[in-house]
């Protein structure tokens, strides 16, 4: 048995997004950050859709650390230095010591792969030009699109293709290469090919009402979905109920929304400067929320 489930190297965009997706799904991550990359050198980042006027590389930095934290992976400040083939899985060895086990390895770390060339062997590396100078380097194509590679059980987001180059496409990327690993584990669990995508997504209420809020509609979806397969009955039963648990999980009220609502703007303001954030409220919002509080901690109520 594996440490975990899934060792992700590299945690900026790219790492961020596959772990927020994978940990999302229920999978134990650990996410290894520490080495040189491309976001903190940027002298401010203007094209991250969602921030019209722009964001600090520092503070979207937090914002993506906390993010994967929050969805249930764990973040680890180290420097993964080599990833070899183990018994289970893959055995991942790290500057500070470390030696944890893992059944998948998700490579998000643009600057060098090197650390994998015990796993994936020499021809995975390529000789580049830079600067006049040549290079070996890991070679970005030896990955697919998806992040799947010919070694069962590792995916490269990064290096991959030219899909690293800007933070956005970087974090779709991330995201993309999660959800072929997800895939795959679902594949393998026994869930048939049609079924086996997987789609992170929150629904309304009302998606549920009539007959899609009617189990029994799912499992004959379920069972049209699935075609011909060669499960057993029991299997079969178990997949179809989890998957439609998983699906009535997604459902959120009107209210359960709002809460949500909340919630997010409260820790999205966590991030932010106290002085812009009071800059930039209505000074009438301000002083009828200062009065409030005023009141629900006024000592002369007790």
């Amino acid at each position: 048995m594996t440490d975990t489930d899934v060792v992700v190297v590299g945690g900026g965009p790219t790492g961020s997004a596959a772990a927020v997706f994978l940990a999302r799904y229920g999978l134990d991550v650990v996410v290894f950050d520490r080495g040189s990359a491309a976001l903190p050198r940027a002298a401010y980042v203007e094209n991250y859709p969602g921030f019209p006027g722009g964001i600090d590389v520092g503070t979207l930095t937090d914002l993506l650390s906390d993010h994967v934290e929050t969805a249930g992976a764990t973040l680890v400040d180290d420097l993964v230095e080599s990833v070899e083939r183990d018994d289970e899985g893959f055995r991942v060895a790290t500057a500070d010591g470390r030696e944890p086990t893992a059944s998948y390895v998700l490579a998000a770390a643009w600057y060098d792969g090197s650390y994998l060339r015990p796993v994936v062997g020499d021809d995975a590396f390529a000789v580049h030009e830079h600067h006049g100078e040549e290079h070996e380097r890991f070679d970005p194509e030896f990955p697919e699109r998806d992040g799947r590679t010919p070694v069962d059980g590792l995916y490269v987001a990064a290096p991959n293709g030219g899909r690293n180059a800007q933070a956005v496409v970087a974090a779709g990327q991330g995201a993309q290469v999660a959800r072929s690993l997800i895939e795959d584990d679902r594949r393998a669990e026994g869930f048939p090919p049609a079924l086996a995508t997987e789609y992170d997504w929150l629904r309304p209420e009302s998606e549920f009402a009539g007959e899609w809020g009617d189990r029994d509609r799912w499992r004959e979806w379920f069972a049209n979905e699935a075609g011909d397969h060669d499960l057993s009955e029991e299997r079969f039963a178990e997949l179809r109920e989890r998957y439609i648990d998983r699906a009535f999980a997604t459902r959120r009220s009107p209210e359960a929304v709002e809460e949500l609502t909340a919630e997010g703007h409260r820790r999205l303001a966590e991030h932010l400067d106290d002085a812009a954030l009071l800059d930039a409220a209505d000074d009438d919002a301000v002083r009828e929320y200062a009065a409030e509080l005023d009141a629900r901690t006024d000592p002369s109520d007790d």
